[in-house]
């Protein structure tokens, strides 16, 4: 039987709405502007970015800097890198020689929009452009041991030990049967890795050098970063494309493993607690101060998009 959680509060919403909005302003501020050459290019950049989305990256990275006692300026660009990078992701996920989507958030693909070519190049630069805001960053140049592991953190995010070793092997799984060990090594890679980055990152900004605090906090990001995949592959069979603005069902119909196909259903949802709990488990050393991160563990869980 699938245990039930307790639902999220309304300082999840009141999280979402608030770092959301900051990360939005930090982007806003650290793209390139549409009208400065290349011009394409650049309005490619920031329809990638800037469509919406749960900017839940980022929310992680304030969540944690903040509750470890940093300022929420201090954050800024370590939250905008990080969005960034997923939204570089994104693009080329997208794109008809990756997973061939059409839509997201609920809006029309950068490749549908602006064309293969410069979907690419749009991916390209945002990556760079990522590592150049973390880079610059003069709140965090001062920190330069922490400073440098934040770079190499990010890093290791996108590589081949990361994103985008996660998307070679499910490119290299559909139509295969996977172990559910293969599976979550998938998106350990694919999904988990910037999730879990975004928490340490937040971390690293706010000066931590604790390995125990490092330790739990990976932990958590680890437990959130692959509830967060399975809530998708939930949300693939279960949601509503009105809703979760991209098409649903599209990983069947295509023949991906995911852990519904795997496991079924009731097996994933259990899983899915077990992982929340887990993550909330590893705060436990913390006390209350990471009470905004146990919140969002729950929605992660629970979301609908």
């Amino acid at each position: 039987m699938t245990r039930c959680l307790d639902p999220p509060s309304a300082l999840t919403a009141t999280m979402l709405t608030t770092y959301g909005a900051r990360a939005d302003a930090a982007l806003a501020r650290v793209l390139p502007a549409e009208n400065q050459p290349p011009n394409d290019l650049h309005r490619a950049m920031r329809y990638a970015v800037l469509g919406g989305g749960k900017r839940l990256r980022p929310v992680l990275v304030y969540a944690t800097g903040t509750a470890l006692g940093t300022s929420l300026e201090r954050l800024d660009a370590t939250a905008a890198a990080v969005e960034i990078v997923h939204a570089y992701s994104l693009v080329h996920d997208d794109l008809p020689a990756m997973d061939d989507d059409d839509l997201r958030r609920g809006r029309p693909t950068c490749h549908v929009v602006f064309g293969e070519a410069l979907a690419i190049l749009a991916g390209d630069a945002l990556q760079a452009l990522a590592f150049e805001v973390l880079a610059h960053d003069p709140a965090l140049r001062s920190e330069q041991g922490n400073h440098v592991e934040m770079l190499r953190t990010l890093a290791a995010a996108c590589g081949s030990h990361g994103m985008a070793g996660g998307q070679a092997f499910d490119l290299g799984a559909v139509g295969q049967r996977l172990t559910a060990d293969e599976l979550e090594r998938m998106h350990v890679y694919k999904t988990g890795a910037l999730i879990r980055a975004s928490v340490r990152l937040g971390a690293l900004a706010a000066g931590c050098r604790d390995d125990t605090a490092l330790a739990a906090l990976d932990r958590y990001g680890h437990c959130i970063g692959l509830a967060f995949q399975i809530r998708d592959d939930i949300i693939d069979v279960e949601g509503d494309s009105a809703v979760t603005g991209k098409t649903v069902g599209k990983d069947a119909a295509n023949a991906k493993p995911t852990y519904p196909a795997i496991l079924g259903m009731a097996a994933s949802h259990n899983q899915l607690t077990e992982l929340t709990e887990a993550a909330i488990a590893a705060l436990q050393p913390f006390g209350a101060r990471l009470h905004e991160l146990v919140a969002l563990a729950h929605y992660v869980a629970e979301r609908a998009s």
